[in-house]
């Protein structure tokens, strides 16, 4: 076994049926997993826009990874990777807080601090234990969702400084770049110093007290003091956080709330005599999670009403009467929401998969496409695959099946059945052909995986 592959330990999926919405795309190992939802990702990317383009980064290769975690975490990795935890982002008092954090992130991006975390994963080898966490990222890091296996409490001590923490002078220099990239960016640094601060409360409490943030980055009162006199410096320490922002925090916060929270306590807590958009949002999706269907889709019947273009209401619409068996219904929800953002691919794999449980032949082939389509977009979305091999077995083509479905499983992990399901592609496909050189490489991978 090579030395990547002592990482590539075997899946625990906790959801295979990926659907768009929070709940419905967790994938990971053990307690641990990565969600997929469209409007989370792209309200971390807008904040993160002009913060990479400050830093002259490519934002095409930005890629943002959401860990489902009460924790409160973030960190970088290799292939300009963040990955932030739904508890920072459910903590975060303010947009502020959250863009300060992807500021600093994307400050060890610029200033290379990666080659150090490259180094770290080369070496990991001789690590003895490696944590769940870990193994996520790790899997993440090989566009492959296998995750390590669950280990003690010293290995993860050991794994943690040897993989995610950074130095002292390498966190310094990262709060330097993100003032200046805040800066550039005509946005207030009033977030860091906010958000140091709540951290700074932990200094003194016992390691295993502290948010995981604390641990992975070293605090010490110079940041603090630096963060507070760039605010009281910097000519935008009272630029106005945009008013998109605000409201795509506010949503965001209300749909993670919804979706990760208890239902009674969502209700208990979002409540108002004029309820605001988020307010009815993060209702609605109590409701649903509480199988109170009755109320819940006029409550996100009325929220389209008032946003009539909004994808992601018509998306939400759509996932609560597929997932309670109205998949007509469902259809024609999700159809409204890939009109209002066709480039979305987890909207377009949400509406393929309700036409192929539609059961209707005639839907078959426009499900393909959509199925494509997603791919063409991100070609890491498992569900795509397993729904375009489904679609291809239906006609007849048993080879592009076997090939769709041996990318499936690669994503998740199966090497097995990948494997198995490549070698029956190379047999059925023609030789050379784009399909058979693929199912070749995934052979070749799987093989290599031991």
């Amino acid at each position: 076994m090579t030395r990547r592959n002592v990482f590539l330990l075997a899946l625990g999926m906790l959801v295979l049926m990926g659907m768009s919405t929070v709940q419905r795309n967790a994938y990971g190992a053990g307690g641990q997993s990565l969600i997929r939802d469209t409007e989370i990702e792209n309200t971390i990317r807008a904040y993160a826009a002009p913060l990479l383009s400050a830093a002259n980064l490519d934002d095409e290769a930005f890629h943002v990874h959401i860990v489902k975690s009460p924790e409160l975490n973030a960190f970088v990795a290799r292939g300009q990777r963040i990955f932030i935890t739904t508890g920072l982002l459910r903590r975060a008092a303010n947009p502020d807080q959250v863009i300060a954090v992807m500021a600093h992130e994307i400050g060890h991006i610029a200033g290379g601090h990666l080659a150090r975390l490259q180094g770290a994963l080369d070496d990991a080898s001789n690590i003895a234990l490696i944590t769940q966490a870990l193994g996520l990222v790790i899997g993440v890091l090989a566009r492959d969702s296998a995750g390590a296996a669950a280990v003690g409490s010293g290995g993860q001590q050991v794994a943690q400084r040897s993989l995610l923490s950074f130095s002292r002078s390498q966190e310094q220099a990262a709060d330097q770049a993100a003032a200046i990239f805040l800066d550039r960016a005509g946005l207030s640094s009033r977030g860091m110093a906010q958000f140091l601060n709540i951290l700074a409360s932990q200094e003194y409490l016992h390691a295993s007290r502290q948010d995981a943030y604390v641990r992975t980055h070293p605090l010490t009162r110079e940041r603090v003091r630096f963060a507070e006199e760039h605010v009281r410096t910097s000519p935008h320490a009272q630029a106005a956080t945009p008013d998109r922002f605000v409201e795509m925090h506010r949503r965001m916060v209300a749909k993670l709330d919804g979706f990760l929270g208890s239902s009674p306590r969502v209700l208990a807590e979002y409540q108002d005599r004029e309820p605001s958009i988020s307010v009815r949002y993060a209702r609605a999706i109590a409701e649903y999670q509480n199988a109170n269907l009755e109320v819940a889709v006029p409550m996100i019947d009325a929220l389209i009403a008032d946003e009539p273009d909004n994808a992601y209401f018509h998306e939400l619409k759509g996932q609560m009467l597929f997932e309670n068996g109205r998949v007509d219904e469902a259809l024609v929800a999700y159809r409204q929401a890939v009109r209002l953002m066709p480039e979305a691919p987890l909207l377009r794999t949400s509406l393929a998969h309700a036409m192929i449980e539609s059961n209707r032949p005639e839907l078959f082939d426009e499900a393909l496409t959509h199925a494509n389509e997603a791919l063409r977009v991100d070609r890491f979305v498992p569900m795509a695959w397993r729904l375009a091999g489904t679609v291809y077995g239906r006609r007849g083509e048993m080879g592009r099946s076997s090939w769709a479905l041996a990318e499936y499983n690669l994503l998740i992990g199966r090497s097995k059945l990948a494997r198995a399901q490549a070698n029956r592609a190379l047999k059925l496909l023609k030789t050379g052909s784009p399909a058979w050189l693929r199912s070749q490489d995934i052979l070749n991978e799987t093989e290599n995986r031991g």
